[in-house]
């Protein structure tokens, strides 16, 4: 027989960890009591030792912070390290800082590089609980984790980095839907199909080339608001300021169409690209 104890101060991390600890390994056995001094006390009572048997108990302490600690902790490095004060700032960059800790998509996992934190949490909780037969949980989130603070440290700072961004993004936008409301629209409709680059199509169903594109986009200034002469997506719209433009395609969360949508709102309308009226000028 093999046994472990471990204290927890709070009620809530303590049946937590439980609840966690039976999902993971049903083999071991637990003994719960309180104590003055630290709280929750609960003996772990197994009879095999080894890799599994850590690893459950790690894993339920990873969940453990994770649910009850990390939000704090974040909350912590963005005000104490960073400096911020404004509540929906914060509460901005921890979402984000969030998505980089344990998004599922791609551009996440690219972000913090492929590596799962959660690892690290678990092997600091398995580097405590080897040859020892106490561990206070309390004691560990506070002396034991530099190099995940660490970590975090960083991943918040890639989070402030992206909200700069987004913010940047949303004052460029801004400007180009004061611009727009002031000129006078150049065409009533606008079709466009979505691919790398977007087709601009006339309600003739004619496609407009190149040629014609840069040639409307000279006689707009558009060097006041940031638009490049070579950027052939969103500058020939604002040089043309139509009343309204239809998009069509199968993403509409593709970055170039969202753009489109956030400046020119109300006047946009999104349509599967089986409902392009021009199938015959494709080719053309």
């Amino acid at each position: 027989m093999y046994l472990l104890e471990v204290y927890f101060e709070s009620d809530k991390e303590v049946i937590s960890f439980c609840e966690h600890l039976f999902q993971y390994n049903k083999q071991i056995e637990l003994h719960w009591k309180t104590s003055e001094e630290w709280g929750n006390h609960l003996i772990l009572d197994y009879q095999v030792p080894g890799n599994e048997t850590m690893e459950s108990i790690a894993k339920s302490m990873v969940e453990v912070f994770v649910t009850h600690r990390l939000t704090n902790m974040i909350n912590g490095i963005i005000k104490d390290y960073y400096y911020y004060t404004n509540m929906d700032e914060i509460e901005r960059i921890l979402d984000i800082t969030n998505w980089i800790f344990s998004g599922d998509d791609a551009d996440s996992a690219n972000v913090r590089k492929n590596k799962d934190p959660s690892q690290l949490l678990q092997s600091l909780f398995i580097a405590n609980i080897k040859n020892t037969e106490t561990i206070h949980f309390d004691s560990v989130v506070k002396f034991q984790f530099k190099v995940f603070k660490d970590q975090l440290i960083y991943f918040v700072g890639l989070a402030i980095d992206e909200f700069k961004r987004e913010e940047d993004h949303q004052a460029f936008v801004d400007m180009l839907r004061e611009y727009i409301v002031k000129r006078e629209p150049s065409y009533d409709t606008v079709h466009i199909l979505q691919g790398n680059q977007f087709s601009f199509y006339k309600t003739s169903g004619k496609l407009f080339t190149k040629l014609e594109l840069r040639m409307l986009m000279q006689k707009e200034p558009l060097y006041i608001v940031g638009l490049d002469a070579d950027e052939l997506n969103l500058a020939p719209l604002i040089a043309m300021a139509p009343k309204k433009i239809k998009i069509y395609g199968d993403h509409p969360s593709e970055p170039k169409t969202l753009t489109v949508i956030n400046v020119f709102q109300e006047r946009v309308e999104f349509q599967p690209v089986s409902s392009f009226p021009f199938p015959y000028y494709l080719k053309k």
